[in-house]
């Protein structure tokens, strides 16, 4: 047996090199239960992993997404019918209303705009401690992260130790390609957001987010005026 979490990792990565994704997401639900959650931003991928979730009983199925304030009103929609059609609670946090109260009155509501360090207070605020109380009793963390979706995320694996919130990190799509989740997505019937069909590949705050031109990389209107190395949350990269 390993010692701890990280040394597992390693042993999972080994164990599961080869394995279709779908018999590693369900062996990863029936041996953690409930102790292993999806965070799910409503993206292609996470609809994608919350479908392959679901093989398994519904009550061993747990799926959170973090409500900022800000978000566009298709994700409100979109989680009524992620609820509706797998038949799961799909669990919602908020952020700390106090912080954002301050955070707003010392910065204005728009700070994210005059400076890297305050978009990163404003993520910190809205996203990362919501997510802290949402993984609390958490030993596996699902996520929907590709290899291909940004620079920040080239060098990322299968199964991952979070150091900073003391977890296992499962990447099921890791090394999926953009193309292979939306066929997956639109050949089982698994509803999306339709902002994806109107040049929105990747969905965050509406404040911070704006549709890509042609060509231009799919995380390019996340941020859009900070330099890609920075483009980031705060979520994966602490």
């Amino acid at each position: 047996m390993p010692n701890n979490d990280k040394e597992l990792a390693a042993q999972l990565n080994n164990r599961f090199r080869d394995t279709d994704t779908q018999e590693v997401v369900s062996w990863v639900v029936q041996t953690w239960g409930r102790e292993a959650a999806l965070s799910s931003s409503l993206s292609w991928e996470d609809q994608a992993v919350t479908a392959m979730m679901c093989h398994s009983p519904r009550e061993k199925v747990r799926v959170f997404t973090l409500d900022t304030g800000r978000l566009f009103p298709e994700c409100y929609d979109l989680i009524e019918r992620t609820r509706f059609t797998f038949g799961i609670d799909l669990e919602v946090f908020f952020p700390d209303y106090r912080a954002v109260q301050e955070m707003v009155a010392e910065h204005g509501v728009n700070l994210f705009f005059e400076s890297v360090e305050l978009r990163h207070r404003c993520c910190n605020v809205r996203k990362v401690e919501p997510l802290k109380r949402a993984l609390q009793g958490t030993k596996v963390w699902i996520t929907g992260l590709r290899r291909d979706q940004s620079v920040t995320r080239k060098d990322m694996q299968l199964f991952e130790f979070d150091e900073a919130d003391g977890l296992i990190k499962f990447n099921p799509l890791i090394q999926w390609t953009e193309q292979q989740v939306i066929a997956y997505v639109k050949d089982n019937g698994i509803p999306y957001n339709p902002l994806h069909d109107k040049g929105f590949p990747s969905i965050g705050c509406q404040c911070c987010t704006r549709a890509i031109k042609e060509g231009e990389d799919i995380r390019s209107g996340r941020w859009w005026w900070e330099n890609p190395d920075h483009r980031e949350c705060g979520l994966h990269s602490r």
